[in-house]
Formats: C-alpha cells, structure tokens, sequence
C-alpha cells in the first residue's frame, strides 16, 4: 500500500488533490513527499489554486500523451507522459485504469489511501478510518477489502 523509497520525483493525479483538499488535508502531501509534480491539464482540472510547493509542469512531448487519452482522461495521460521524462518516479493514481497503466509502464505507484497510510506512519494524523468515512462522503470509492486491509496494517 505504500513505499518506504525515497523517490526524485511524485506525480499526483487529480482525484488525489480533490479528495485531500475536500478533507483540507492537502498539506499532506507536502508534509509526506519532497518534489511534488503536476501538469498544467490537472491543475486544470483540479480548479483550485495550487499549493507554491506543487510544481507544475509542461510535457515536452506530447504524442505519447495524445496516445494515451484514447483510453485514459487527460490528467492520467499528462502524468504518464510526464513520469517518462523522470528517471526515478512515484505516481499517485487512484482510479483502477490508470494504475494498471502505470504498472504495465513499470512505475511505481500510490494512491490516496497509501498517502493517508504514510501519512499515519509519520504521525501526521492520528487515525485513517475517520478520514476513509469522510472520504466516503465526498464519494470516494473504496472496497471493503480493501478498507479492511488498511485498516488492519494501522491498527485500526
């Protein structure tokens, strides 16, 4: 659920900023990650203004992009295409298709969840359940599975 790598580079996509700004817990990621990526398709999509320690950042080559909006929404794709221009990178992804891209390309990958996870691990907050509640409200998604799973490496 998460990794204990330092990484050069994290790339967040957009449901992550959207959940973490509904909880106004996007400080998160700053207290969490150094080097933090976007692209200006999903800080447009995002809508909010963006943190000053969120870099945002422009695709030099925008083919593979324009390739993978054929099966991805634009934010994923401006990320994957900007992952391929880092060597070392985190992607933080929580919608199931675009993770599995990102895993068929061979990066490494987060979502929300594993944020929230690292987030507890660091002692920046102090439970996980009432937080996956309040991003149940917002309609985040999560399995049970997959809640009991977190749940249970957090003591919770």
């Amino acid at each position: 659920m998460t990794l204990d790598i330092i990484n050069n580079v994290v790339i967040i996509d957009t449901s992550c900023l959207i959940a973490l700004s509904n909880l106004k817990l996007i400080n998160l990621l700053e207290k969490t990650y150094t080097n933090i990526h976007i692209t200006k398709e999903i800080a447009d999509e995002f809508g909010e203004q963006i943190p000053d320690w969120i870099n945002i950042d422009h695709i030099k080559d925008k083919n593979y992009q324009k390739i993978l909006e054929t099966f991805l929404d634009k934010g994923e794709s401006s990320a994957l295409a900007l992952a391929l221009e880092f060597d070392d990178v985190l992607l933080v992804f929580d919608d199931l298709k675009g993770r599995k891209e990102a895993q068929r390309l061979g990066f490494k990958i987060t979502g929300t969840l594993g944020i929230l996870h690292k987030a507890k691990e660091k002692g920046l907050i102090k439970r996980i359940k009432p937080v996956i509640e309040e991003l149940k409200k917002y309609g985040f998604r999560i399995s049970s599975k997959v809640e009991n799973e977190l749940l249970k490496q957090n003591n919770e």
